[in-house]
């Protein structure tokens, strides 16, 4: 393994942090994966499955199992993680700017589609390569001005080349879930299988220029709009980035026992992608625990007043049309509101606090009829 620190531009005179990557495997050779830690500083589980998926990877590596190039990176927010405030950690979003870490990505259609379009023909591979260099010299190219921007640009730098990209996150409280674009699903349905996912949605670009999808997204829409100018005549452009937010539960589920199943289900993946070479038989996929819900069929619940929230249904849970999820009690006024899912799904993540102002996300329940447009992701 190689460890390679990544110097920050610095804000303050005599500050200056950095991202450390861990590097598995040799570039170039066979496919490449890229796995990152707590985008959100305070969503910290994937912090864990990265300790453990390290100390797999050391025992992959010394018994000369590698068959492609591994990339880790542990913690990929020390902005967030060095905020606090009133002993709480600010993790989402950027103190000074007000920005949210995993959002404004590079949207690189834009950009390298004149450059490399006339270039581009019926070998798949040959456009693959082609691809990924003019996204490469994107990024090369920019001069970031903030701290901000400078973390923004390494992680993409690390990450542009990669087949596999994973952005381990957790929600407040949760099943394991996933967010993955639609013409990814077939590579993405081997990990949920195997990390036991309860929800998986899907979308095309959902919107905010997340991580996730500035990486996945450029392959299909640059497919989608060669098609609409040359037809089927168009040159081959691979699906080359499956790139995936994955939501390990909630913000307390971090102990020993969770990480490490999640890091072992992760190494099953790489070996299951040819990553890894396997020992034995190849780990059998396990069945699907749901099918697959649009994202714009996700139905975010919300308090109609200020009160205690007193949650009626769990993460996992099964919610019907019309029913309660939770009640907002008002105590001084003695009056008692449930929260009623208006389409039904399963309810895959709820929150932390059980006071909630007029207005506030109290639950998001994963139905399967899409009635949602515009930006998808939440703030």
């Amino acid at each position: 393994m190689k460890r390679i620190d990544h110097a920050l531009e610095p804000t303050q005179i005599g500050m200056r942090r950095t991202v450390t990557s861990f590097h598995y495997g040799a570039a170039g050779v066979g496919e490449k994966a890229y796995v990152q830690a707590s985008l959100h500083a305070d969503e910290l589980p994937g912090m864990l499955v990265m300790h453990h998926l390290v100390k797999l990877l050391d025992v992959v590596e010394a018994a000369g199992r590698m068959r492609g190039e591994i990339v880790l990176v542990p913690v990929a927010n020390p902005i967030g993680l060095a905020q606090g405030l009133l002993h709480g950690r600010i993790g989402r979003f950027e103190a000074a700017s007000g920005e949210n870490f995993n959002r404004g990505y590079p949207d690189y259609l834009a950009t390298i589609t004149p450059a490399i379009e006339a270039s581009l023909g019926p070998d798949a591979d040959a456009n693959r390569a082609t691809i990924r260099a003019a996204m490469r010299a994107h990024i090369d190219g920019l001069v970031p001005s903030t701290e901000l921007a400078c973390l923004r640009r390494t992680l993409s730098s690390l990450a542009c080349d990669a087949d596999v990209v994973l952005d381990l996150h957790c929600d407040l409280e949760a099943v394991l879930h996933l967010y993955c674009e639609e013409p990814y699903w077939a590579q993405c349905e081997p990990l949920a299988r195997l990390l036991g996912v309860e929800t998986a949605l899907l979308a095309k670009n959902s919107g905010g220029a997340s991580f996730d999808e500035h990486l996945s997204g450029v392959w299909w829409q640059l497919d989608e709009r060669l098609e609409r100018e040359r037809g089927v005549s168009r040159p081959a452009i691979p699906m080359a980035c499956m790139a995936v937010t994955v939501e390990l539960r909630g913000q307390l589920d971090v102990n020993h026992e969770l990480a490490a199943k999640d890091a072992r289900a992760l190494v099953d993946f790489f070996v299951h992608r040819g990553l890894i070479a396997a020992v034995g038989q190849a780990p059998e996929l396990p069945a699907l625990r749901r099918q697959p819900t649009p994202l714009a069929a996700s139905e975010d619940l919300r308090a109609p007043h200020a009160g205690v929230v007193a949650y009626l249904k769990g993460p996992g849970d099964q919610i019907d049309a019309g029913e309660a999820v939770a009640e907002i009690v008002d105590p001084v006024a003695g009056t008692v509101t449930p929260v009623v899912a208006r389409y039904g799904g399963c309810l895959y993540a709820r929150g932390l606090r059980r006071y909630a102002a007029p207005g506030d996300s109290i639950a998001h329940v994963a139905g399967t009829v899409s009635f949602r447009t515009g930006n998808l992701l939440s703030p």
